[in-house]
């Protein structure tokens, strides 16, 4: 679904993350995405596009204080907010909202965190293990700690 729709990409801006994602989940490899991304906003008002191969965007996911829809196969399917929305499309619930620190190589300021005691860079948060031992390159990887696992890894591109 997410890798199915066409249409143009937004120009990137100086706020806008960009790079590459891919999320795993454990045993069910025909649920792993892999696409090129830009994520812009907040966690309050924002917009998650995946980017195909070809340049083009796969789906767009935008959001606000309100409803968060998702823009993809020329459709839009609304949800109550942006965790239903991560939920509905990779079957797994993904904290978007907490992507924008840890993207950034910092725990969100919406939760509670502790430190990694394993000597790996990083911290604990809303039950992810986030690795920040590749942050120089621009390279996070999160994983989720619960049943069954789910593992996002992001590549920024760098200016």
């Amino acid at each position: 679904m997410l890798l199915c729709a066409c249409a143009t990409r937004a120009p990137v801006t100086q706020d806008t993350l960009a790079g590459r994602i891919a999320v795993r989940i454990d045993g069910q490899p025909d649920r792993s995405v892999s696409a090129g991304f830009e994520l812009s906003g907040t966690p309050s008002m924002g917009r998650l596009a995946l980017i195909g191969p070809l340049g083009t965007t796969a789906a767009q996911a935008e959001w606000n204080l309100k409803e968060a829809w998702l823009l993809a196969n020329g459709e839009r399917t609304s949800f109550a907010d942006l965790d239903e929305l991560a939920t509905a499309a990779l079957g797994e619930r993904i904290p978007i909202a907490a992507l924008f620190d840890w993207l950034r190589g910092q725990p969100w300021s919406g939760a509670t965190h502790t430190s990694r005691h394993d000597g790996i860079p990083g911290f604990h948060q809303l039950g992810w293990r986030i690795d920040l031992s590749r942050w120089a390159d621009g390279a996070l990887e999160a994983t989720r700690e619960a049943v069954p696992g789910v593992t996002v890894r992001a590549r920024l591109e760098r200016p």
